[in-house]
């Protein structure tokens, strides 16, 4: 993955300036900086919402992005969210993707009667279904508990695919392969 020379501005302001990075094709690689430093419209370009001023964006497949609000649908269960990606034959698949993010006890509820880290989580398991070739997960363990956090990365770990993602907790850091600093 790179992001070569990306110059993104709202108006007179530079989010990203003349910015690169290059990252394995493998692999967690754990995004962080202070809050409005730009690491939430990195991931809008990298994944193709936002067009860039100037710079390049290479990536080795098709993106998904998980948003930093949970966007979850009001009238669908836990297990709804994340069928309602899956293509028809593959709808069974969907309470692996809730074991993966430890909701299989919650799949029958409305999104109304979760807590936001249960929310959180719903989201990611939505995500992960989508089955891109990239993942870019904005604050994915927003609401969760540490130790939650951390089995579920040793989770996507083992997805085999390129993910970055953004947080501020150093710990959750600590368990990504790399850690950079935007």
């Amino acid at each position: 993955m790179k992001v070569g020379d990306l110059t993104v501005r709202f108006g007179e302001r530079a989010v990203l300036e003349h910015y690169s990075l290059s990252l394995p094709d493998q692999g967690l690689t754990f995004l962080t900086g202070p809050s409005g430093v730009g690491k939430t419209t990195l991931l809008r370009v990298m994944a193709g919402l936002l067009p860039p001023e100037s710079g390049t964006v290479e990536l080795p497949g098709a993106p998904v992005l998980l948003f930093q609000d949970s966007r979850l649908f009001p009238r669908c269960t836990v297990l709804g969210q994340v069928e309602a990606v899956l293509p028809k034959g593959q709808r069974g698949r969907a309470m692996d993707y809730l074991a993966l993010t430890e909701l299989e006890g919650e799949a029958r509820k409305l999104p109304g009667a979760l807590s936001g880290g249960m929310a959180r989580r719903c989201a990611l398991a939505r995500a992960l279904a989508v089955e891109g070739a990239v993942y870019l997960l904005d604050e994915p363990f927003a609401g969760v508990d540490e130790a939650r956090a951390g089995r579920i990365i040793a989770r996507l770990r083992a997805l085999n695919r390129p993910i970055l993602l953004t947080g501020h907790d150093k710990a959750l850091a600590a368990l990504c392969d790399r850690q950079v600093e935007l």
